[in-house]
């Protein structure tokens, strides 16, 4: 097994090669922090969001903002907190005004996600939302494919609603908390 120290470094390098290689410029230059990812190296599960919000660009740590807030309590309603989880996005810098990331964004980032994917190795890839299940499955809706696990690559894939979801319309707030436990099978 590799060393969490070891892999650290590795995703270190990764987040430094997104600034060195210029990704989305234009993101860039409006965005106050490049918001890789944080948690345990070693996890087992990884939560995949689409892109930093505005409490996530101030700090440079992703869900951090009310939505945060809801995937910490889903955490710990299934005996898991930040610690022993791995949390990213498929952007790494916030969309002006929290706007939805476009096509061509997401495919720039696209070889850095994988690239934590390839570190990382998790059992389970847990997509926070359309944006990022439609990365994995360009084609699926979330609406039909929340909660029904997937096979993607070698990897077991889970789509969930976006905690933020929960926030706009409150009848998917259960829906999330039912979906979100059956993360406990993969643990």
């Amino acid at each position: 097994m590799v060393r969490k120290e070891d892999k650290q470094k590795q995703l270190d390098q990764i987040a430094a090669e997104i600034i060195k290689n210029n990704v989305c410029p234009d993101l860039a230059k409006t965005a106050k922090h490049l918001v890789f990812g944080e948690g345990n190296p070693n996890a087992k599960i990884i939560f995949i969001g689409e892109a930093p919000g505005r409490h996530e660009d101030e700090t440079g740590r992703p869900f951090v903002g009310v939505s945060g807030k809801f995937l910490d309590e889903l955490l710990t309603g299934i005996g898991l907190d930040r610690r022993d989880v791995y949390i990213t996005s498929i952007l790494k810098y916030r969309p002006p005004n929290n706007r939805d990331p476009k096509l061509e964004e997401k495919i720039e980032f696209w070889p850095y996600l994988q690239a934590q994917l390839e570190v990382l190795r998790p059992h389970l890839i847990v997509t926070l939302g359309r944006h990022s299940l439609n990365c994995f499955l360009p084609k699926a809706t979330i609406g039909t494919m929340h909660g029904q696990p997937q096979q993607w690559q070698s990897y077991a894939l889970l789509p969930l609603y976006h905690p933020a979801a929960a926030l706009y319309t409150r009848a998917v707030r259960q829906t999330i908390i039912d979906d979100f436990a059956l993360i406990k099978t993969f643990k």
